[in-house]
């Protein structure tokens, strides 16, 4: 497992708009932590309305975008079957989110 993989992932029940449906994730987190019990991951959806931190990336041939807001850390074991890996613009892309969202410029 490496930063830019995307793997199947079923969200923890929370309360408010998460969505609880199976859907993929995309861990951010630096390949040097990976080796912790929890990873850092940012959801994806079909359905989220473009903005400058839902950067769209391809995820089993179908276009989605990854909710850079919803950025957190979950139980590795959550993580389902690895289903691609986002290329270097897409990778570069969520980056420039999470920048954005996270406020580190």
């Amino acid at each position: 497992m490496v930063r830019g993989d995307t793997h199947a992932i079923t969200m923890p029940s929370r309360r408010g708009r998460v969505q609880h449906r199976p859907r993929y994730a995309v861990v951010v987190q630096a390949d040097a932590l990976l080796g912790l019990s929890t990873l850092v991951i940012c959801p994806t959806s079909r359905s989220a309305p473009p903005a400058s931190f839902h950067p769209e990336v391809t995820v089993q041939r179908e276009p989605t975008r990854v909710m850079c807001e919803m950025v957190g850390a979950v139980d590795a074991r959550a993580l389902g079957e690895q289903v691609g890996h986002l290329s270097l613009t897409e990778l570069r892309a969520v980056e420039d989110a999470l920048l954005l969202v996270l406020d580190l410029r």
